[in-house]
């Protein structure tokens, strides 16, 4: 796969023409009911749509920053971008009373021409960028909602020269010991790394997925979004809202979905030992879940063991 597609533009499109009816990904949208679902074929024909939008405002080569509450309107648009040959930046949206300044500091870093979102969101996005008036910045961010792009217009996509060393998208740090460091990841890059994760974790079409990871961080889009699509397989999400308020969906998802691969940070699997009563134990078959992994923080060895134990009688297998 990695020698055979120099972007993943490339793969989404062979994904479209071999598995087009098969389910990519489902969002669970208060982490147990689905709200939405979209196939492989339709995600390629609406990054086709998004990418021809933003082809009428000659974005091509230009920074979009993506602006969007965890859900399937961050996938389509990120692969938008990736249609469209602009440079994708995920962020979170600027919450209420809190300071834009993470938000600043990207954007100027990034130079951005645009931000997409959704029509909800978009409202209260534009207010905040016109409230900034000390940043010229936000004043010249052309603001776009995705959601309600005609379908229609995947028609008239038309495909850019993409190479493996072209810029896929910035990424950027969480700000949190200081402002926000972006760095630059290509087409090449994304693909080799997919290409290595598939070498440790032997994952095929046939595994299942679910992920509550947020997409703006590295884990959430590499191993929620990117790496499914990668060897095509299913994936179920959900909001990191809704495990940190409970827990127990997380591993009921897994059940019920009968995921066969899915990981989290470190502290998730100690909230799970924590939180998850024996009677919500009880209710559980974790049988089907072949691989778990972590990261994005230091991995304790004594977390694992305590969860291993905990859900043993679950189907948990070491």
């Amino acid at each position: 796969m990695f020698r055979k597609f120099s972007t993943f533009v490339d793969l989404l499109r062979h994904r479209a023409q071999v598995q087009p009816l098969k389910i990519a990904f489902t969002f669970l949208q208060d982490g147990e009911t689905e709200s939405g679902s979209l196939s492989y074929q339709e995600l390629e024909q609406q990054a086709r749509a998004i990418a021809a939008m933003l082809q009428s405002f000659d974005a091509e080569g230009k920074r979009a920053l993506l602006l969007y509450q965890p859900g399937l309107e961050f996938i389509s648009a990120f692969f938008g971008c990736l249609y469209a040959g602009v440079i994708a930046v995920p962020a979170y949206p600027p919450r209420a009373n809190r300071s834009l300044e993470r938000l600043q500091s990207i954007i100027s870093d990034a130079q951005v021409s645009f931000a997409l979102t959704t029509e909800s969101l978009l409202g209260n996005i534009d207010s905040k960028f016109k409230d900034n008036t000390r940043n010229t910045y936000f004043l010249d961010i052309r603001l776009l909602a995705t959601d309600q792009v005609h379908l229609n217009l995947a028609s008239q996509w038309r495909e850019p020269d993409l190479r493996g060393n072209n810029l896929a998208f910035l990424q950027y740090t969480s700000g949190s010991t200081g402002l926000p460091k972006g760095v630059m990841v290509s087409h090449g890059n994304l693909l080799h790394n997919s290409y290595l994760i598939n070498q440790c974790f032997q994952d095929t079409c046939n595994n299942k997925g679910i992920s509550w990871l947020p997409p703006y961080h590295d884990m959430g889009l590499i191993g929620g979004i990117l790496q499914p699509l990668y060897v095509g397989a299913s994936m179920a999400l959900m909001s990191p809202v809704t495990f940190l308020q409970r827990p127990f969906r997380w591993l009921h998802a897994i059940s019920k979905y009968r995921v066969t691969t899915t990981g989290a940070p470190n502290f998730a699997y100690d909230l799970c030992v924590n939180q998850i009563s024996p009677e919500q134990r009880e209710t559980l078959d974790l049988s089907s879940w072949e691989l778990a992994f972590t990261g994005a923080e230091p991995v304790r060895a004594e977390t694992l063991e305590r969860f291993a134990a905990t859900f043993a009688d679950c189907g948990f297998r070491k």
